[in-house]
């Protein structure tokens, strides 16, 4: 945790108490703070600042803010992933937060069991934003959608996002066109499913405006390929 999220309702007043739990309970036992120590703090969706430790018991830790912080800047990116097994989601999730993802949509795809959009897993996704949010030192959330039909999304939601100033790539192994490589262009990132995109989800995509290209001969599994496209395509 590298930085505290707060909701704008519990930064009203003067003092700001750090009351929930998890967060009370990371502070004290990996920070070990003490009155006149420096926190960094942000409000949810808003402002990040740096805070002074002002008093603190064993519920709840009180502090000030002294001066604001620049927010990370985020990625100009959309990743569109087909939803990936349920354990595998909260990591992903995470990591694409942390990277700055600007927003994630979570498709489904022919190698996508329908199990997983039953899991409850999709229901704690506002937790793992928050996780990746502080880990990265982020206030503002990504705009997260699900889509639980392909076609559809591809023809009616894709296609009219795609634009000559916002292209889209799918990561697809055996293109033949190599992916870019440090961007300087807003873009769409479309990943699918642990074995891939079908063919006949390829060539969809690809009617509809996406590129396929690939990373290279090594065949990924979804966990590495999301950090490794958004970091070829943007570091």
């Amino acid at each position: 945790m590298n930085i505290v999220l707060l909701e704008p309702e519990q930064t009203q007043s003067e003092l700001w108490n750090i009351e929930n739990p998890r967060q009370f309970q990371h502070l004290r036992q990996h920070l070990q703070l003490q009155v006149g120590d420096s926190l960094k703090v942000g409000i949810r969706q808003g402002l990040r600042y740096l805070t002074e430790v002002v008093a603190l018991n064993e519920t709840r830790i009180v502090v000030r803010p002294i001066e604001t912080e620049a927010v990370p800047a985020k990625h100009p990116v959309h990743l569109i992933l087909a939803l990936p097994r349920p354990k595998v989601l909260r990591r992903m999730m995470m990591d694409a937060v942390t990277l700055g993802v600007e927003r994630i949509s979570l498709i489904h795809s022919y190698r996508v069991d329908k199990s997983y959009w039953q899991t409850p897993f999709l229901q704690q996704l506002d937790d793992y934003v928050t996780l990746g949010l502080e880990q990265a030192g982020d206030t503002i959330a990504p705009e997260i959608q699900l889509y639980k039909r392909f076609k559809p999304f591809v023809e009616d939601v894709l296609a009219t996002l795609i634009t000559e100033q916002r292209p889209a790539y799918v990561a697809h192994p055996y293109a033949e066109h190599v992916m870019p490589h440090a961007i300087q262009h807003p873009c769409i990132v479309v990943v699918g499913p642990e074995g891939g995109f079908i063919p006949y989800e390829i060539e969809l995509l690809k009617k509809n405006g996406c590129q396929a290209v690939s990373l290279g001969n090594r065949i990924l599994r979804t966990e590495t390929a999301v950090p490794s496209i958004l970091g070829r395509l943007f570091i």
